[in-house]
This record gives C-alpha cells, structure tokens and sequence, in this order.
C-alpha cells in the first residue's frame, strides 16, 4: 500500500475559505444553564469558541495527510434554540490546498467540548445520555479565488 500526502508543489496560492457546520441535541434545562452561565465547568460557549480555534490550528496532527496551511482566520460562532444549539467555524487561508478539514475539526471540536462541559447535565439515572446528539457536520460552504501568487 502506498501512502502519501498529495503534492501540491505545482498549485496556484488562492484564497481559500470553508464554512462548516454542525448541531449538539440537548435537553431544554441544559440550554438555559448555558445561557445562565450557571454550568459548573464554567462559560461554555467561550470555553468551545477557544477549543475550535486551537483544534483549527492543529488539524495536521490529527489527520495524518493533511498538510500544514497558514491560517489567515478563523470565525466561530453559536446559534442557541431551545433544544439544541448550532455551532458554526469559517477557516480562511492564502495557500495552496483548502480548509474544509480546519473547518470541520473546529467545528466538532466546539461540539464536543460543550458536550463535555454540560454531560453532567445530561445524563440519565443510568448514567447514560439518552437525548444528547451530535448531527449534521458538514461542510456548507467552500470558496476558492484566484490571487494570482505562484
């Protein structure tokens, strides 16, 4: 089996910018104490909005052919409703090769590190977690444009 990064010597710098997107299901009590700033752990919405970035900036540690980018931004940001919250990363660059891995790392990142915070919350007599989910992840937006940089 031969396994390799592709090369990408020979392509044009661009702008390159993913939006990524994904939900977390949980129960109503929970959103609110989000929302209150009453959860145990802390703020957990800046605690996730931290978390993405970091992850953002360290995506080719975790996905082994993923090559290292500049990152020239990266926007995080939170739709609350009143059972599940939204989250969404936009992840810009000038090189080479997209940013929907970025995007998408962020974005579960953010999602799991609100479930971690409100987990207590939501877990069941059994200790299990019967409503909280995490749905949707995908990329819902790419943009390439040409800067004319060899």
């Amino acid at each position: 089996m031969n396994i390799k990064m592709v090369d990408i010597t020979s392509k044009e710098k661009c702008y390159r910018e993913a939006l990524a997107y994904g939900r977390i299901l949980l129960r109503k009590e929970t959103i609110k104490l989000i929302l209150e700033r009453k959860v145990e752990k802390g703020d957990v919405l800046t605690t996730a909005q931290v978390a993405a970035i970091l992850a953002v900036k360290r995506t080719p540690e975790i996905i082994p052919l993923c090559h290292p980018i500049p990152l020239t931004g990266v926007d995080v940001e939170f739709k609350l409703e009143e059972e599940y919250i939204e989250a969404f990363v936009r992840v810009r660059t000038l090189a080479e090769t997209g940013v929907e891995m970025e995007a998408l790392i962020g974005v579960t990142t953010a999602l799991l590190t609100i479930w971690d915070m409100v987990k207590k919350y939501e877990k069941d007599s059994k200790g299990q977690y019967p409503r909280i989910k995490i749905t949707d992840v995908k990329v819902i937006q790419k943009t390439k444009k040409s800067i004319g940089i060899k």
